[in-house]
């Protein structure tokens, strides 16, 4: 969704003017005035799908790209936790992960700046994907080629799961790319 600058300001104003008057209705001036000033207008429409209709094809591509990282690493995790201890531990090692458990751990803040900022925004000012909210997601490293590798993988696994989690093996294979 695009605003003019001119129709920002009249946005943001009216969200100032709305939460001064304490007006009590269905749209959250600070977050329209969040949207704006993070660049992320696109959430207007996900927030307010009755007002604003349209599809979310409409979005930046990055916003694409974060909300199907975000559903694998969603299926990933959940599909770990539901492994045998001693597969757990084994499918770590194999991957390469030593201390920390196999999860999502976001996006470089400086180098990936963009699906940083998306994911935060969908996370903390939307209420998606709830269970990486409260994550510090600044991995202050490049994981985005990695994690379009996985992806692509992912996606290719996906043809193979009938109404069941990952196995070790497939979570091996989408890891390791």
């Amino acid at each position: 969704m695009k605003f003019s600058n001119g129709e920002k300001l009249i946005l943001v104003m009216l969200s100032d003017v709305y939460k001064k008057l304490g007006v009590e209705g269905e749209i959250d001036p600070e977050f329209v005035k969040k949207a704006i000033f993070r660049g992320h207008t696109w959430g207007l429409r996900w927030k307010y799908d009755g007002i604003f209709g349209g599809s979310k094809d409409d979005d930046p591509p990055a916003v694409n790209e974060v909300i199907k990282i975000l559903t694998m690493w969603r299926a990933i995790e959940g599909a770990y936790k539901r492994l045998p201890m001693e597969d757990q531990e084994k499918l770590k090692k194999d991957a390469g992960y030593f201390e920390d458990d196999i999860g999502f751990y976001g996006f470089d803040g400086n180098d990936e700046a963009e699906h940083f900022s998306i994911t935060t925004f969908l996370t903390k000012d939307l209420g998606l994907f709830d269970e990486f909210k409260d994550r510090n997601i600044n991995s202050h490293i490049e994981t985005l080629p990695r994690y379009r590798r996985m992806l692509s993988m992912y996606e290719l696994s996906l043809e193979n799961l009938r109404n069941r989690s990952f196995n070790a093996s497939e979570l091996l294979a989408i890891l390791q790319c």
